[in-house]
């Protein structure tokens, strides 16, 4: 395959190499991948335990056997087995060199993820991860992206439940609502789910690093180009009680909104003027009012080296909740669109947000990368940018509901 600029991917050994295999989510994705991908897939597991590698890959050549069975659908042959470590950057060259979408769920990703990212921009390699932080995002950005474009890489951070949900929802939203007027979209995330520990260690990573936050942020706005003619916006709000959904609305402080403002500031399609505004929806006031207290005292607590270890002992990267808990997990994501005298409500939802959904989602991420008609885009690009209604159409078939609730 070959990228706009002629960088040459044909000959690279491995179509995929799922970085960060042994851990929870990590397996949850082989596991996928060993039972969903076309057959044929040249792949590859990847990490710093030779021996939880091993494992891994026993088991998922006893699923490839069963799945290869006379009269099955066909499934991939069993993935290699490769060594890397993020204390080894060479390891991590090694691994983009010989890979057309290197896929990663080592975090947190602003101590561990860097490395590799500059492996996968210098080698023009796409790369794929699990990442909510904004202040990694924003720092491979100003350090990675013009690279990434000199090469044909692509890097898609936030291949999960953060973000994809609610970038492909908003983007299915827009297509419901004219074009080339100015568009406003609300979303509003309902779940019942267990957090992973991977995204708790971010999030509480990211509450006790607000200077560098802003500051990445800030950097990231100087190298930016600016917008002409169009406008991007995704606010900050307040608490309120929204009619539309019948629900009371809470801010989230997540990653989400600023990728979907990205994926407005690059594609035509969201008109002129667009907004769009994140919330949590909770149906009763006094959890509203217990989740807005909740996520003050997570924020204080992680202020306190002692209160942050002590949280972060509680709810460990690589643990998660078992299968029999996943399967009574759901989410939903209600989004309302307006403009041009249009007005469109929508949703997308799936199970299990924190596991086996962020599994599905990655995984596929990483297959539309690897094999789909996709817009030629390079460098730092969210899921819609890159992938949009390829993704969307993959993940429907998956099982997540992409659905016109109604149009008015």
């Amino acid at each position: 395959m070959s990228r706009p600029n002629g960088t040459d991917r044909a000959d690279r050994a491995y179509d995929i190499v799922l970085f960060g295999a042994t851990g929870f989510v990590g397996e949850l994705t082989a596991e996928y991948l060993a039972s969903h991908a076309p057959k044929g897939l040249r792949w590859a597991i990847a990490g710093r335990s030779q021996e939880k590698l091993d494992r891994l890959r026993e088991r998922l050549a006893g699923t490839a056997e069963v799945q290869d069975a006379p009269g099955a659908s066909g499934v991939p042959d069993a993935p290699d087995v490769l060594r890397a470590d993020v204390s080894d950057p060479e390891s991590l060259r090694e691994l983009a060199r010989h890979a057309r979408v290197v896929a990663t769920t080592v975090g947190p990703y602003v101590t561990y993820g860097e490395e590799l990212v500059a492996a996968c921009a210098d080698a023009g390699t796409d790369y794929v991860d699990l990442s909510g932080e904004p202040e990694f995002v924003d720092l491979t950005y100003v350090r990675h992206d013009t690279r990434a474009r000199e090469t044909g890489a692509r890097l898609v951070h936030a291949c999960g439940f953060d973000s994809i949900p609610h970038d492909l929802g908003a983007y299915f939203t827009v297509q419901q609502l004219p074009e080339g007027v100015p568009l406003r979209v609300d979303g509003f995330v309902r779940a019942q789910a267990m957090f992973s520990g991977g995204t708790f260690a971010s999030a509480l990573g990211q509450f006790s690093r607000g200077r560098q936050l802003r500051a990445a942020a800030r950097d990231r706005g100087r190298h930016e180009p600016r917008l002409v003619g169009r406008r991007a916006a995704a606010p900050p709000s307040a608490p309120r009680f929204a009619k539309e959904i019948g629900a009371w609305a809470l801010p989230l402080p997540t990653i989400d909104p600023q990728v979907v403002r990205r994926s407005a500031r690059a594609l035509e399609r969201y008109g002129p003027d667009f907004r769009y505004r994140h919330y949590a929806a909770v149906e009763r006031l006094p959890i509203a009012l217990g989740g807005v207290a909740a996520t003050g005292a997570l924020f204080a607590a992680a202020q306190l080296p002692p209160a942050r270890r002590w949280l972060s002992d509680r709810f460990k990267p690589g643990e998660g909740p078992s299968a029999a808990v996943r399967a009574k997990s759901w989410f939903s994501v209600r989004f309302v669109g307006e403009g041009g005298g249009r007005r469109v409500f929508t949703e997308v939802a799936g199970g299990d947000p924190g596991y086996g959904e962020t599994a599905k989602m990655f995984a596929e991420s990483a297959l539309s990368l690897a094999f789909d008609e996709l817009p030629e885009t390079t460098g730092q690009v969210t899921t819609a940018m890159a992938m949009g209604d390829a993704l969307t159409a993959r993940l429907r078939g998956a099982g997540i509901t992409f659905r016109v609730a109604a149009a008015l």
